[in-house]
């Protein structure tokens, strides 16, 4: 048997399902989702174990039209992170029309070396006529190594895709040890955890103005101590985050303590203040304060 290791990412328009494809893989949550597009910020990496090899996936934000400099950021990472894969998973949602976001990011994927194959996910959403309409749609796209229909969500036809991907990696030894399963550090999962619980359900306006920092966290009698700042662009988002008496913030805690508990595998204690920087997407200081 051949052992193949190496990198491998999906990529798409935001909210095509590619966080959510790789949770589904690794079977663990590992990037955060949202129906929030843009909500990957970290290129987070998971390792699949296999007896025949090791697809290490890397996780990217969606390519977009950039408007500050945090989107200009985003964008040249993620063509860094496209150049230095082995396969690359273009995903492309089975229930929305292929249209022109499709076309710029496969017309982008057309000059690097990696095996770009086709990913058509969500098709739990769409009858068979639906889905075959769409394969064909897909495949007019470009001349991609295969294609591939799955869903995360039901996990129908994940295992096929990752034996696909396996099969275009190159022949190489294991790359990472086998009780691996991410290579970022614990703090900036849980900030994501954080970040993810104070997404869910905030009005359209705040999704790109929240990033969160942990601040310090150490372990006393058996309980994790995390102390984390969630910040924001402006007092008005400040308050939406805590929402009357507290009640919103509270929410977020408990939410976010819960998954920080499940990935730390320990009881808890979660501190969080909402602090205002003013712009942060498009000051140099802050981002890099942030993390970006």
């Amino acid at each position: 048997m051949t052992y193949r290791a190496g990198f491998a990412c999906f990529v798409g328009r935001p909210n095509a399902g590619k966080s959510t494809l790789t949770n589904a893989i690794i079977g663990q949550k590992i990037a955060i989702t949202s129906s929030k597009p843009q909500t990957t910020r970290h290129v987070i990496r998971a390792v699949l174990h296999r007896p025949d090899g090791q697809i290490v996936l890397v996780d990217t934000p969606g390519l977009h039209r950039p408007k500050t400099l945090l989107g200009e950021r985003l964008n040249d990472l993620v063509r860094e992170t496209w150049s230095e894969v082995d396969v690359i998973g273009l995903c492309v949602p089975a229930d929305e029309p292929v249209g022109k976001g499709d076309k710029f990011i496969t017309g982008e994927l057309s000059q690097l070396k990696a095996t770009v194959l086709a990913v058509v996910t969500k098709t739990d959403l769409v009858d068979k006529r639906t889905l075959a309409e769409q394969l064909l749609a897909v495949s007019r796209l470009a001349d991609f190594a295969e294609i591939v229909p799955v869903s995360a969500v039901s996990g129908d036809q994940v295992g096929l895709l990752t034996d696909v991907m396996a099969k275009y990696l190159p022949e190489s030894p294991q790359l990472y040890p086998d009780d691996m399963l991410t290579d970022e550090p614990e703090q900036v999962l849980i900030g994501e955890l954080v970040r993810e619980a104070a997404l869910e359900g905030v009005r359209d306006e705040l999704p790109h103005s929240i990033a969160v920092l942990v601040e310090e966290m150490f372990v006393e009698n058996g309980v994790t101590k995390i102390f984390a700042d969630i910040y924001v662009e402006r007092s008005s988002q400040k308050a939406i985050v805590i929402g009357a008496q507290a009640s919103r913030l509270k929410d977020v805690g408990t939410r976010a303590r819960a998954a920080i508990e499940g990935l730390l595998g320990t009881k808890v204690y979660l501190n969080l203040h909402v602090r205002v920087a003013k712009e942060w997407q498009r000051d140099p200081r802050q981002l890099r304060k942030l993390g970006f």
